[in-house]
This record gives C-alpha cells, sequence and structure tokens, in this order.
C-alpha cells in the first residue's frame, strides 16, 4: 500500500544551491539526474543535435526517440539544451556552462572524452571546482570495452535462464549510485576546495546487486533463493502469490492458516511442508489469500 512521505523528508534538499550539468544519455545518466533533481539539485541536460532529418522538436538523446513516455518522466522540471560538442561553438557554450557548475555527469567512454578535450585532467586544470562524476559500463581498464544493461548482469550471474529480466537492473542500481557519487563529490569538493573525480560503473552496479547470490542466500538452495517454503511464488486458484513468510511469526502464522501447526526452524525447508502450503494455496482465490493476510498479518502479494 503506497503511503504519503513525512512531510519532514520533503523538505530536505541537500543539494539545494548545487548546479550539475549531464551529458550522459540514455537511461543510467537521465535517471541519476531525476534523482539529484529531487535531493534539490539545479539540473540542466545537454543533449547533441537531432539526427539529420528528423522531425522538429526531437531530442538528441536516443530515449527521447525510443521511448518518448520513460523520457519525459526522466527530464521533469530538468532544463534540456541541445549542444553539439564537436564544433567550436558547442565548446565555447559546454564551456560557458562549466563556469558555473558544480558536479558534471557524463556517460562517454573515457576516449571519447578525451578526444572532446573533456578528460579530467584537462576539466580539473580549467575549472578547478568542477566535480565529475563519470558513468561507465566497467571499472579502470576495462571502461572502452562495450556493455548494456544485459550483459553487466550475466557477468555478475544473474541471468539464470534465457528470459530477459523484469526490468534494467544495472542501469537503475547504477543512477543510485552515480547521484549518490553526485553526493560524495559535492561533499569532497567542500571539504578540499576543489573538484573531485568519482567513477561509478554499471558493472560494479550489477555486482552489488549479485551480493546475496555470492552469498548463496538467493541460491536455489537458500532461504530466499526458494529452498524455504515461505518466501516462494505460488500459483492460486485464480492466478499466483509471492508469499514472503520468511521470520519465524511469520512462518508461522502461515503455517497455522494452512493447517500444519508450529514449525521449527528445519519444518520450512522439507518438502513436505513445500507440498502441503503449495496445496493449501492452490485451493484459495487470490480475495481469499488478501483477508488471510490482512487478518493473520502474513506478508503476501496476489497476482494475476
Amino acid at each position: 500500500m503506497a503511503t504519503s512521505a513525512h512531510p519532514l523528508t520533503k523538505a530536505i534538499k541537500p543539494l539545494r544551491g548545487i548546479r550539475v550539468l549531464s551529458l550522459a544519455l540514455n537511461l543510467p545518466g537521465p535517471a541519476a539526474l531525476m534523482r539529484l533533481r529531487a535531493m534539490g539539485a539545479t539540473c540542466v541536460k545537454a543533449e547533441p543535435p537531432a539526427p539529420k532529418g528528423a522531425p522538429a522538436g526531437t531530442s538528441g538523446d536516443p530515449m527521447g526517440q525510443y521511448s518518448p513516455e520513460a523520457y519525459t518522466t526522466l527530464h521533469e522540471g530538468i532544463k534540456t539544451v541541445t549542444i553539439d560538442l564537436k564544433s567550436e561553438q558547442g565548446q565555447a557554450r559546454l564551456h560557458k556552462e562549466l563556469a558555473r557548475t558544480d558536479v558534471l555527469l557524463t556517460s562517454f567512454r573515457p576516449s571519447a572524452l578525451r578526444k572532446l578535450g573533456l578528460g579530467w585532467k584537462a576539466l580539473h586544470k580549467a575549472w578547478p571546482q568542477l566535480s565529475v562524476v563519470a558513468i561507465v559500463g566497467a571499472p579502470g581498464e576495462r571502461a572502452e570495452e562495450p556493455g548494456h544493461d544485459l550483459t553487466y548482469l550475466a557477468d555478475a550471474g544473474l541471468i539464470t535462464g534465457t528470459e530477459l529480466p523484469a526490468t534494467l537492473f544495472a542501469d537503475m542500481a547504477g543512477a543510485l549510485m552515480a547521484s549518490e557519487a553526485a553526493l560524495q563529490a559535492v561533499i569532497g569538493c567542500q571539504r578540499r576546495g576543489k573538484g573531485v573525480f568519482q567513477e561509478m560503473a554499471l558493472s560494479e552496479a550489477a555486482a552489488w546487486l549479485a551480493l546475496p547470490r555470492t552469498w548463496g542466500l538467493t541460491m536455489p538452495a537458500g532461504p530466499v533463493g526458494g529452498a524455504h517454503a515461505g518466501y516462494r511464488v505460488y500459483p492460486c486458484r485464480n492466478g499466483r502469490v509471492a508469499v514472503a513468510a520468511l521470520e519465524p511469526h511469520f512462518a508461522t502464522a502461515l503455517c497455522d492458516v494452512a493447517g500444519l501447526g508450529t514449525p521449527d526452524a528445519a519444518t520450512m525447508f522439507r518438502p513436505a511442508t513445500h507440498e502441503a502450503i503449495a496445496a493449501f494455496l492452490a485451493g484459495k482465490t487470490r480475495a481469499q489469500l488478501d483477508r488471510l493476510a490482512a487478518k493473520h498479518d502474513i506478508p503476501l502479494h496476489t497476482l494475476a
């Protein structure tokens, strides 16, 4: 159930007075910029010119062309300007913007930034107070390698079959980590009196998401990987039900309504318990399960 934010939460804007300029296209950069704006930063997005022959008003960011809805949501309240970084006029416009920018957000490969005169050394020399957050695919020397959300998730062991993931986990986690890096950059600049450089790799974001799996938690034999009968997705009469009765008191409530009595630590991992709970849930409708959950304080969510 959605709840409204605490009134004090809405008032906290730690980046009020900070100006962020983004050159980052597609999803991770704009998603990070969206978060930074929510934290109070004044956000500007510089986009390349639209492709030749494109209709008037076409965005230079590919996302604006393949997903206008996502683009509109991500850029709400963010000023966008068109800058051709490959032209002298564009470079002059960019540096005019950088003169009043606190944090620059990029998503180019390091070699591309250097060709554009936007490597960290050059920027730091020209604008000592400017901090840079560079979103890359992989860290360090691997930053030149091609990749995308899917390949980073695969490398982290998060692709377990042939189906595509339900969302773009590495991109969205990377956006959160990039906004975190921007906060770190602002704090670092305030302490040091000069700008700092922060690199954020999408592959590392995927690796961070994969930690529970590396610990065995989400592996098939793990407690939240399917081995615990109270933490699974089961069929019900008219849909599915995601059950998350992991803690002992929740597992006890689930077993009670299923007529299994009070479980001990090993009960929830026994095949017989899985079978009994599956049979119980299969005979209930979504509405019945929703009522049981509310009455007995069981964490579950029914699905069509």
